[in-house]
């Protein structure tokens, strides 16, 4: 029975345990796939063109801007990223669900354009005191960068009565199945089963026959 596929937003202030969270959850659900954004940011030793992101010049993201290729869009950090729209729309139509690590800005451009796909979740950190100390534990980062994720993280933090779920990240084995049974119950909902219908007059034409 066809299922259209759904739109899983994790987002959180930086260091609160996201991305750790959708790695796991790709792990052990084979129907979820990551969206790959396109962004300007330098890309990291440790990261793969295509996987992580799509690492691209400034000229090709403003051209996809123009050519409205872009489902949502934003600057973070100085750095722009953004989502692909026939990528995921082509996805959704395949019934394949797709996990998004972004920030609440996109959320909300995604919350405009398609708010029947989308389902969304934020993370908190346990304290704030333990989000400086895993941004520090990251050393990803230069100490500038850090001292301005921590300033910003009071405004991200504000944005969490927007989503529909809220998960305290206290251990990471715990949040991940907290998401997970978040995307079990959403696959569920009767409005993502469109092939229902059929399915339940098939049902109604054998018992009355």
């Amino acid at each position: 029975m066809y299922r259209r596929g759904l739109m899983l937003v994790l987002s959180s202030p930086s260091g609160a345990g996201k991305t750790s969270i959708v790695h796991n959850l790709l792990k052990v659900e084979p129907e979820l796939v990551m969206s790959v954004s396109v962004t300007t940011r330098p890309q990291r030793t440790n990261e793969i063109d295509g996987k992580d992101y799509h690492f691209i010049s400034l000229d090709s993201y403003q051209n996809m801007l123009k050519n409205e290729e872009l489902l949502e869009y934003a600057e973070v950090y100085g750095n722009f990223y953004g989502t692909l729209r026939k990528t995921v729309f082509d996805t959704l139509e395949k019934g394949i669900d797709i996990v998004f690590d972004i920030d609440w800005q996109g959320t909300q451009q995604l919350a405009q354009l398609a708010k029947t796909d989308l389902v969304s979740v934020f993370i908190l950190p346990p304290s704030i005191e333990e989000l400086e100390k895993r941004l520090k534990g990251r050393a990803l980062d230069s100490e500038e960068v850090m001292k301005k994720r921590m300033a910003e993280a009071s405004f991200d933090l504000s944005h969490w009565a927007e989503y529909d779920y809220v998960v305290i990240n206290n251990d990471l084995n715990k949040s991940v199945e907290s998401v997970r049974s978040i995307l079990q119950s959403e696959r569920l909902k009767r409005i993502r089963q469109p092939g229902l219908v059929n399915f339940v007059n098939n049902l109604r034409n054998i018992k009355n026959t």
